[in-house]
């Protein structure tokens, strides 16, 4: 083939060194500018809603809030799922839009939504519902501790939020959120037999602690020569003032506040908090949670932020001290770094493989230097995307190393085998790069084709491999560029005038070693040609039991990687008092602290416990992040009364839902009766199931609750409304808020509820009184009468059905795939026929990245094909070079079997790599079958010629990729358990398709 552009290139090298350095110039900027982070960014649209009505019942939340927002949310367009959690006080509604949906455009219909269903909320609610956009596939990337062991948990709140707030002015930071916050308030704590003493309710109290304290605008005097603004002291700014308030005159003497209530300095939440350890110390604290923008460099925004406290420490009291929880950012630089250590490795290793073949110095350089620009170069493509230096980005071009190189290795090779034959090096140069020039570019297009079909994949799994794919092309690309430039070019002024002069010993000593290895080749070739049927039939049982394999093999879904922390959450006993779940994790708390593996955590408890283990750097301990946790799980549910779910995070929350564990299956039904029911019974069925682990519900019935049943012909008679109840009710146990405080920085509650020891037990409810039409007292005893139930801690919705969602783990050994089939044969048989059941968050991600393996397999394949026949202007010839995809899938799957590994979506990306790495060594040997048959040698002669010629540049082709490959394989390093699985697929599949296609290829 005639080569024009490399006949450009070799008679202007001024030309092509200028290209060159451009090249590496804008590539070296690229770099510069890409930002560095653990994962391409994932993005996905979503949208958190609150709504607040202290002291409402879960139902009441649902029903009065959850669904009339949800009515008006699902007519927003692009809605893709709508989730609610409704418990006591509080209504929580997830929305997540598809990935193609405009988060802000998205943030104005929810906005207009809220606006729509606002008449029909109910008029009590203490502020409309919120919303923020928030990421649930972006954990926060730093955690930062305030603590003092002297300061009010509130003061220490205030600073809390004066450091938040400058935090998020760093360039990069998205927002700081607040855990275990513990905002001022004033409590108000009413004592109801002081105001049955003095003829007060509750209402009475409010009204007149509202009208006490007041922040309004009076105006100005305008004189002559100056304007006077008019300021009042209307507004109580702390508790001690309030106390002072007249809530009634009873015989001309003014009742104070004092007299019939206990008015403290407080927080707005005394249900919550957050406790940070640490081996030898425990200490309630505030936790500052920093996340950082989509796209932004991780590791500078953390450092930013770390540079930050130390002058942020300065400002704040002596006694406030500042400990980082956890940084992300350090799992993410050592991860970065050792896959950067790798592919300087393999820079290397594949360097010494092309010396070893071509034994001479000089050679070895000019291939050698294709690697540097072809991952230089590439930096720039990345940079012009918007792409990130990432693990999955790097472990792109690691493994491209292992096959960049070969373009310029096929150059190089035919070059020196024309130096050979005597002529000079220019004329070299010129008739070896046109002869293998249809080659490079039929190596080049196919491989790229290759990668065409990843970015077929849609949803999470397609972002997240699309820069992947990208990556490896965009770098195949470049050095396809470069051997058709840079290599012949420098070949004409720099190799020998002929290549046998002057060679040096070691290519004496081992040039009889390779011809006897060739020699051998070409035997063994010509026994294996005169037995094509038997070579055939071979090949046709390989495939079929590649087949089989990908039934057989395990199938999983991302690897966990141990990133030095772990999760705990927990559950209890329904109902239970807060200070009784404090006690439960602090004993769970002392377990953890005691363990030689742990570092440092954060324990959270409001409605339900947490914790955050922070472990030791993993080469200062013995175990694992999944070892630990199988040693903690035995001991932390030994503790009574409480049970604890331990998982090890995926590095990425690919389901966008969090949950007690890793994986969830969703029921629904219109039936709610039927959906408990079935809920129940397949719980039951799944702590059963041996391959499961941590199973939890969050259907949750049992929570002890009075009901009034209220006699409404009795309370019309005494002239009580039941609305009149529910509000009396609401100021005595709803901690409800009668005023608001305007500081100089933020705003401030006034809570008004009973003294504890009159809303411990239903007993206290005989101590309320409510106020009659005609002004009296009436007991509440007299229109209503209490009893003791059940019900619902809190109820959830899925796209408005009454849900249930049960959250389980998969056993350590246990296939995600195996355990996934099982249960769905469980759920077949439990539920009825009006209870649908679907796997949600993670396990829906497996489900639907299993389901387009198998054509996303087919269509590379077909893809290959087509790019193949187009350059070949053949139906054939592209069949027979794609006869070694079956060995090499037979031995990626029979590797994955043999180093107990599932196939994990990471080793089968390394499948789809692998047909484009061996249908290389079949171009090779079918161009130059092809020209021989040219020159009048018939089919078996020709394909005998090719491969003998051929067998230097195949071998040394297919050794770098194994170099790039045997690194990854090995699974060292920060994060090397997750790439592991690519490597051991390519480095399987390549060593047995390498072992036989090297003779299957020439029979077809």
């Amino acid at each position: 083939m005639n080569s024009g552009l490399s006949d450009l290139f070799i008679r202007r090298p001024v030309m092509t060194v200028l290209v060159m350095v451009s090249i590496l110039l804008f590539g070296l900027i690229g770099y510069r500018q890409l930002a560095i982070s653990d994962l391409p960014n994932v993005d996905f649209p979503t949208i958190l809603v609150s709504a607040n009505l202290p002291g409402a019942s879960a139902d009441t939340m649902a029903s009065t809030v959850a669904t009339v927002l949800e009515k008006q949310f699902a007519t927003i367009a692009g809605l893709d799922s709508m989730n609610s959690v409704s418990s006591s006080g509080s209504t929580r509604i997830t929305l997540q839009f598809s990935l193609d949906r405009d988060i802000d455009a998205a943030a104005q219909d929810v906005q207009t939504a809220i606006s729509l269903a606002a008449r029909r909320l109910p008029d009590a609610m203490p502020s409309p519902p919120s919303f923020r956009k928030t990421n649930p596939a972006a954990d926060p990337i730093i955690y930062v501790a305030l603590s003092s062991p002297t300061l009010p948990l509130s003061t220490l709140d205030r600073y809390g939020q004066i450091m938040s707030e400058r935090l998020s002015m760093v360039n990069g930071v998205a927002q700081v959120t607040l855990r275990g916050t513990q905002k001022y308030a004033v409590r108000i704590q009413l004592d109801p037999r002081a105001m049955e003493g003095f003829d007060l309710d509750a209402d009475q109290v409010a009204r007149a602690v509202s009208s006490q304290n007041a922040n309004k605008p009076m105006g100005r005097l305008i004189g002559p020569d100056r304007i006077l603004t008019l300021e009042a002291n209307g507004e109580l700014e702390e508790a001690a003032p309030y106390r002072e308030v007249v809530v009634a005159v009873r015989e001309g003497r003014p009742i104070r506040l004092s007299e019939v209530a206990r008015v403290t300095d407080s927080v707005e939440d005394d249900q919550s908090g957050a406790w940070f350890f640490t081996t030898d110390s425990r200490a309630q604290t505030i936790i500052l949670a920093v996340e950082k923008q989509p796209g932004m460099n991780t590791i500078e925004v953390a450092d930013a932020v770390r540079d930050l406290l130390p002058e942020m420490a300065t400002s704040l009291p002596a006694s406030i001290s500042l400990a980082v929880l956890r940084d992300a950012s350090v799992a993410i630089r050592a991860s970065v770094a050792d896959i950067q250590f790798t592919l300087l490795l393999t820079l290397g290793l594949v360097v010494l493989v092309i010396f070893l073949f071509i034994r001479n110095l000089r050679a070895t350089v000019i291939p050698s230097l294709s690697l540097p620009m072809s991952v230089i170069g590439t930096f720039a493509v990345m940079a012009a995307l918007g792409y990130s230096l990432n693990n999955m980005s790097l472990m792109a071009l690691t493994l491209a190393v292992g096959f960049v190189v070969d373009d310029s290795i096929v150059v190089l090779e035919n070059i020196v085998r024309h130096l050979e034959m005597g002529k000079s090096r220019v004329q070299a140069a010129l008739d070896g790069a046109r002869e293998v020039g249809f080659t490079i570019i039929s190596m080049t297009l196919s491989l790229v084709a290759i990668f065409i079909p990843l970015l077929f994949l849609t949803g999470l799994m397609g972002r997240l491999f699309r820069e992947f794919s990208v990556t490896i092309a965009a770098a195949v690309l470049v050095s396809g560029l470069i051997s058709l430039t840079l290599v012949p070019m420098l070949c004409s002024r720099y190799l020998g005038e002929h290549a046998l002069a002057g060679r040096g010993r070691l290519y004496r000593a081992t040039e009889g070693a390779y011809q006897w290895l060739v020699d051998r080749y070409s035997q063994s070739l010509l026994f294996v040609l005169r037995h094509r049927v038997s070579t055939m039939a071979f090949s046709l049982a390989i495939l079929v039991a590649t087949g089989v394999l990908f039934k057989v093999v395990p199938k999983g879904f991302i690897p966990a990687e141990d990133r030095d922390f772990i999760m705990v959450s927990t559950q209890t006993e329904q109902g239970i008092a807060w200070t009784a779940l404090v006690e439960r994790m602090m004993a769970l708390g002392g377990i953890v602290q005691e363990h030689p593996a742990v570092d440092r955590f954060m324990v959270h408890a409001s409605t339900s416990g947490m914790m955050m283990v922070v472990l030791k750097p993993r080469a200062e301990r013995e175990l694992s992040a999944d070892e630990v946790i199988r040693d903690l799980r035995p001991q932390l549910n030994n503790v009574p009364g409480i049970r604890a779910m331990l998982v090890n995070p995926l590095p990425v929350n690919v389901g966008g839902r969090r949950s007690r564990s890793l994986y969830q299956l969703t029921l629904q039904s219109v039936d709610t009766p039927a959906l408990y029911a079935a809920a129940g019974q397949l719980e039951r069925a799944m702590r059963d199931n041996p391959e499961l682990t941590d199973v939890s519900s969050d259907l949750e019935m049992a929570n002890p609750e009075l009901r009034l049943d209220i006699d409404r012909d009795r309370a019309l008679l005494l002239g009580v409304s039941p609305e009149r109840i529910q509000d009396a009710l609401y100021s005595a146990y709803g901690q409800r808020e009668v005023s608001t405080i305007f500081g100089a920085n933020d705003q401030y509650s006034v809570l008004l509820e009973y003294l504890p020891e009159f809303r411990s037990d239903a007993g206290a409810l005989d101590r309320l009184h409510l106020r009659s039409d005609t002004g009296r007292l009436v007991p509440l005893a007299a229109v209503a009468s209490v009893h003791e139930g059940l019900g619902p801690l809190s109820v959830n919705h899925s796209g408005q059905l009454p849900s249930v969602t049960l959250s389980f783990n998969v056993r350590q050994g246990v296939a995600l795939g195996e355990a996934l089939a099982d249960l769905q044969a469980e759920v077949d048989t439990t539920l009825p026929a009006g209870v649908q059941a679907s796997f949600q968050g993670n396990a829906r991600q497996f489900q639907d990245a299993q389901a387009s393996m198998g054509w996303l397999l087919v269509l590379a394949i077909v893809v290959i094909y087509i790019v193949l026949g187009i350059l070949y202007e053949s139906y054939i010839h592209p069949l027979t070079i794609l006869t070694a995809l079956p060995f090499a899938g037979f031995g990626a799957l029979v590797t994955l079997l043999l180093f107990n590994t599932e196939l994990s979506i990471y080793a089968f990306v390394g499948i789809i790599m692998l047909i484009g790495l061996v249908k290389k060594n079949g171009i090779m040997m079918i161009d130059f079958a092809i020209i021989a048959r040219a020159e009048g040698k018939d089919a078996h002669a020709a394909i005998h010629q090719a491969c003998v010629i051929r067998f230097r540049p195949i071998m040394m082709t297919t050794v770098a990729a194994l170099m790039a490959a045997v690194p990854i394989a090995l699974g060292h390093g920060a994060g090397g358990e997750s790439r592991q699985p690519l490597g051991l697929a390519v480095v399987g599949g390549l060593l047995f398709s390498q072992s036989l296609t090297l003779y299957v290829t020439p029979v077809f």
